[in-house]
């Protein structure tokens, strides 16, 4: 029999149907191309052991003059800080700006303990405002009951509030050895952080749905509405960082002169009104509720996009086409003056900003409706902006990325890429991502870029799934497609670590992990299941029968790790037969007519088949610890054999 060479067109191409794209692949997960071949993608580790709170859909990372490796994690429980790959998570969520902290008198001896429990009751002297689900962080208590002091000076989430008056609970490891009515000494300190947010978008009534605590609960509405998920926007001026909620409060985190950073990874980040009254400027020139925070790197500037107008200190104010920008040099100083270049302006078209990108030359910024360039202009005007496309939407403010001096960003049913004008991209997924995608969690989707492989990816939820689940990825020096199933809520590929940087949080968990990826060949300790299929292939068209007797396969296992395979790397082969394209693989038992499977490693020279179909695909799946592996082109022992 003559041999066919199986050689298909590299990328995946799900929007033509299977029998239409002869000659190219169908299907695939966590697969990537490499010189036009098929090959498993890299795998990922855990960057450190000990898990961090919440949900992180937010990163950044920067160095300091120090030489600190920053990277902090914004989650919708906590704001962290890690100084390193493998270093621990630094708690500097900010505190509650209208609650002080509470001491001396206040809190002496106010820890109460139930022998047999872990249940522990703090009471104070005065009402602290205490509110179930939110953190409070307890310092400089002796050990009560039992429980050390290590136990009771940490972070706690309050478990209930208000029974009996001025008080709330918290549970610990260890269990009360005895009942302590008033415990823990004089010297007690205890502070209450900035209200927890949402992990995802979440139904709600009553407050927050109208004017907020205006009448009992529920009273603000009858019908639900989407409360949206906790984010946050990042970025460092000099060595401090500079962080909002989206569409909530901004704040600031200074590195401080001191050599370690010890000292300033125990503070918290402070409300970037109280910064400013620490540089002697007026807080109330600061917006208090900003979309997004950037720092314009060339020219110094601190901008916000969304805010509320200078002169205002009402919340309610907020305008979300509203631009307003520090002084340069100058984080803290937001009130125009002769002297200054702080400023604003409004975008004019749109109904809000949803996101802004610093690039080379410009910050772009996109509406729900078009996009802007904002240009530092050098003048008394100090910024313009420019429109430059309308009529084009965008997916979740973290759809963009930024990769080759060019803008790719998910849309709300294509893909777009800015090269100083605006072009849809052609996306051979389009219809394999956007008809089954969940909108109603449309902010979780991320983008981000894997400057390695010269790809650009994004995580997405698809339609029966309320987290992220999927991923499609551009690979923007082939102009190919590919996608697949990995779970990731946020993304950071940076020069500054080696590996890309990524996060997960299980639905039903508050706990989240750090990955390196690109690292090994596995999802952490556990094996990668990867495939890829092809799409049909025939004799003459499809007009004859095609019988095979053997094939010859062509896969490259180099990268394999032999300390965690505990076997030769093998990969599972697939020849896949059926008559007709509306027919499912034919899976009868008999010789001539069924799916071949076969498994193969470096030392297989071919593999005996036989099967009779009109059109066959070829299939290579993945399932052990420690494989990679990349395919070639193999060769197909097939001859025709009749119409019938």
């Amino acid at each position: 029999m003559p041999f066919i060479k199986l050689q298909f067109k590299p990328g995946i191409n799900r929007d033509q149907t299977n029998y239409s794209g002869e000659g190219g692949w169908y299907e695939c997960d966590k697969i990537r191309f490499r010189y036009g071949y098929p090959e498993k993608l890299g795998g990922w580790t855990k960057n450190v052991a000990t898990p961090f709170l919440g949900t992180c859909r937010q990163m950044w990372s920067w160095i300091t003059t120090f030489g600190d490796d920053f990277l902090s994690l914004g989650t919708n429980l906590k704001l962290y800080i890690q100084n390193g790959p493998g270093g621990i998570f630094a708690d500097i969520t900010p505190l509650r700006p209208t609650a002080p902290t509470y001491t001396g008198s206040n809190t002496t001896n106010s820890v109460y303990t139930t022998i047999g429990s872990n249940i522990v009751t703090m009471t104070l002297a005065v009402d602290p405002n205490a509110t179930v689900d939110n953190y409070v962080n307890v310092a400089g208590a002796a050990a009560v009951g039992g429980i050390p002091a290590s136990e009771l000076n940490i972070s706690h989430l309050i478990t209930t509030a208000g029974a009996p008056a001025n008080s709330f609970t918290f549970t610990t490891t260890t269990a009360a050895t005895s009942t302590v009515s008033g415990g823990g000494g004089a010297g007690i300190t205890v502070s209450f952080e900035i209200d927890i947010g949402f992990a995802s978008a979440t139904l709600g009534y009553g407050w927050g749905t109208g004017t907020w605590s205006r009448g009992a609960w529920g009273s603000n509405s009858t019908s639900p509405v989407t409360l949206a998920q906790r984010d946050w926007w990042m970025d460092n001026f000099d060595n401090d960082l500079v962080v909002n909620i989206r569409n909530g409060a901004p704040y600031y985190w200074a590195r401080g002169a001191t050599a370690n950073p010890t000292t300033a990874l125990a503070a918290r980040a402070i409300t970037l009104q109280a910064y400013a009254t620490s540089q002697s400027y007026d807080a109330n020139d600061v917006p208090l509720k900003v979309m997004q925070l950037l720092v314009s790197q060339q020219d110094k500037h601190l901008l916000a996009f969304g805010a509320i107008p200078f002169g205002s200190v009402n919340i309610d104010d907020f305008d979300p086409l509203l631009v307003r920008w520090a002084s340069q040099d100058s984080p803290g100083e937001w009130g125009p003056t002769v002297t200054n270049s702080a400023g604003f302006l409004r975008i004019s078209r749109g109904s809000r900003i949803v996101r802004a990108l610093p690039t080379r030359q410009e910050v772009l910024i996109w509406t729900d409706t078009n996009l802007y360039t904002l240009q530092f202009l050098g003048t008394t005007d100090v910024f313009g902006v420019q429109e430059y496309a309308d009529n084009i939407s965008i997916a979740s403010p973290r759809a963009v990325a930024s990769a080759a001096n060019v803008i790719y960003w998910m849309g709300q049913d294509k893909f777009y890429a800015y090269t100083g004008r605006v072009e849809t991209l052609p996306c051979t997924l389009r219809n394999h991502v956007f008809m089954n995608i969940n909108l109603a969690q449309s902010d979780q989707i991320i983008s981000g870029t894997n400057e390695q492989w010269n790809e650009v990816w994004w995580f997405y939820p698809t339609a029966d799934s309320n987290w992220n689940n999927a991923y499609v990825v551009y690979n923007y020096l082939d102009k190919i497609w590919y996608y697949g199933s990995i779970r990731r809520t946020a993304w950071l590929d940076t020069p500054i670590r080696y590996f890309p940087q990524a996060t997960d949080t299980a639905e039903d968990s508050i706990y989240g992990s750090l990955y390196n990826h690109e690292d090994g060949v596995d999802d952490d300790d556990i094996a990668m299941q990867a495939y890829i299929q092809s799409n049909d292939f025939d004799i003459d068209d499809g007009e004859q029968f095609m019988l095979t007797r053997r094939i010859i396969p062509d896969i490259d296992f180099s990268g394999s790790d032999s300390d965690e395979a505990a076997l030769t790397p093998e990969v599972t082969l697939e020849i896949k037969s059926r008559n007709f394209p509306g027919n499912a693989f034919n899976t009868n038992t008999d010789d001539t007519a069924r799916v071949i499977q076969s498994s193969v490693d470096v030392y297989t020279g071919q593999v005996f088949l036989r099967t009779r179909a009109r059109q066959m695909a070829l299939k290579v799946i993945s399932t052990q610890l420690g494989t990679q592996w990349q395919l070639g082109a193999p060769r197909l022992d097939a001859r025709p054999d009749g119409k019938r």
